[in-house]
């Protein structure tokens, strides 16, 4: 199964900004999810987490696990912010 990390954002805040958001506003990551591939389209994201929440809201991150082998599933930057129920999914 591939899996594709997805970012659980907070509300905008005018304080800096990320790639593709507009004008300044900061959408900070709450927690950091993973979720399979949805059936046919290895590039798109299914409708659930491996924790069960909806990816609707959530945003596609720019790493991909498998092009980092024997790194972490998630981007180091997040390690704290990781969901708990998502990486003891992968890791069993």
């Amino acid at each position: 199964m591939t899996e594709i990390v997805v970012y659980e954002l907070d509300r905008t805040v005018a304080t800096g900004s990320l790639p593709g958001t507009p004008d300044g506003a900061e959408r900070r990551v709450r927690r950091v999810h993973a979720a399979p591939a949805a059936p046919g389209t290895p590039t798109a994201t299914g409708p659930r987490t491996l924790c069960g929440k909806d990816t609707f809201a959530m945003e596609t991150a720019g790493w991909n696990p498998s092009e980092h082998p024997g790194a972490a599933w998630y981007p180091a930057e997040y390690a704290s912010v990781v969901c708990p129920d998502c990486d003891a999914v992968i890791e069993t």
